[in-house]
């Protein structure tokens, strides 16, 4: 396990923001199924594992000669979710299997959607294997369990020979990233029509196409966020390649910010200024944004006054308990928080101290308390400070020289 001793200082410096690992999941799909001369340019900055873990399922899932393919999924929840409705529309037999907490995540009712719509699944959890041909019908699900479902739905049944229906039986969660689906879904020519906001349209016999050779992810607000947190904190951080009309939920980093009481500048050139400034506490409802929690736990342990995060009862089924993670790890640094059942409960303390800490082989975890490290007095040792390779390899990298512009 890789350990890595922190320091406190100030980070400062200009960053541009890596491509969105939610886009690239997304355009990585839709270009594999496109069958053209559509490329994604993925960038050195993306080559993260969970990005990998795309690349090469779709590989073995698109291959003609392998008509019953082994699809190893890693630690990538949306590499599972968004294949295993895709692998079931083009008939195939293939076995998944991932690594880390993977195999724990729970993949229901996606797996009872897919048994009373014509596919044989063995297994409840990782490993599975499906077999069978996915059929036409009405797929009713609740809104408020994975948005991941929802996206490999969108993909897969449009490729079916008729019509389905999405309906949704409670309200929708996550909506961004359903958001990001149907525009990329409208970027390759697949149509859908919106019934209801809780009910969508999925015409049958319809093919992924696209006239661009040359695909461009957005910039990834959930790994934005730490940097723009960062300067929050400590210094004076400038962030490019933004969209500001995205629909990555995790760009409410900024308005948590602004209410927050942080120095937020955008300039006319589209980037995003952040300084440091005297935060004040806040609540963060983190139902829309729940990659988020992370690092609005690190700022709101040292926010004056209470804060709050709530309906995130979610994150205990990542990569790792987050709440917890983030609970036990910011009290070794001398935060004032407690854990609840759906969230976290601070009282803002003006300075942390140093001590141990650890990633719980999950990257946002990791991440968060490097920049939690940068108000701590003394020594910080983070223990599995290498699982940030899941999602942004450079980040080591780009940490270290915004601490050495100092």
């Amino acid at each position: 396990m890789n350990r890595r001793t922190l320091r406190a200082g100030v980070a400062s410096g200009r960053v541009i923001a890596p491509p969105s690992k939610s886009d690239l999941h997304r355009l990585l799909v839709a270009a594999a199924l496109c069958g053209s001369a559509a490329r994604v340019d993925c960038g050195t900055d993306a080559l993260s594992e969970d990005i990998a873990a795309t690349q090469d399922c779709l590989r073995s899932l698109l291959d003609a000669q392998s008509p019953s393919p082994a699809l190893d999924c890693r630690e990538s929840g949306s590499t599972l979710r968004f294949l295993l409705p895709l692998a079931a529309a083009l008939g195939k037999t293939a076995h998944f299997t991932g690594t880390g907490r993977l195999p724990e995540r729970p993949l229901e009712p996606l797996l009872t959607l897919l048994r009373t719509h014509g596919v044989q699944v063995e297994g409840d959890r990782l490993p599975l294997r499906i077999s069978g041909q996915l059929q036409v019908g009405k797929y009713a699900l609740p809104g408020n369990i994975s948005s991941q479902y929802l996206t490999g739905l969108l993909f897969a049944l449009p490729l079916l020979e008729g019509d389905s229906v999405i309906q949704l039986t409670s309200p929708l969660e996550s909506a961004g990233y359903v958001t990001m689906t149907m525009r990329t879904l409208r970027r390759f020519g697949v149509r859908y029509i919106l019934d209801t906001p809780e009910s969508c349209v999925l015409p049958g016999g319809q093919r992924y196409h696209s006239a661009e050779t040359r695909l461009t992810p957005e910039g990834d607000w959930s790994n934005a966020a730490f940097w723009l947190a960062a300067g929050a904190l400590t210094g004076e951080i400038t962030l490019a390649g933004l969209s500001a009309d995205s629909a990555q939920p995790d760009a409410a980093i900024l308005p948590l910010l602004r209410r927050m009481g942080a120095i937020v500048e955008a300039n006319p050139a589209g980037e995003i200024r952040v300084c440091k400034s005297s935060l004040r506490g806040a609540e963060l409802d983190a139902s829309e944004c729940p990659d988020l929690v992370p690092t609005a736990a690190v700022l709101m342990a040292l926010a004056q006054g209470e804060s709050r995060i709530h309906h995130a009862a979610r994150l205990r089924l990542k990569e790792s308990d987050r709440l917890a993670a983030m609970a036990q790890n910011l009290h070794a640094l001398g935060a004032q928080v407690e854990e609840l059942p759906d969230g976290l409960l601070f009282h803002g303390v003006p300075q942390l101290r140093g001590g141990a800490v650890q990633s719980f082989a999950d990257h946002r975890i990791a991440m968060a308390m490097a920049v939690a490290a940068l108000r701590a007095q003394g020594e910080t040792t983070l223990g599995g400070a290498e699982s940030v390779r899941k999602s942004y390899p450079a980040f080591w990298e780009i940490y270290d020289r915004l601490l050495a512009a100092q």
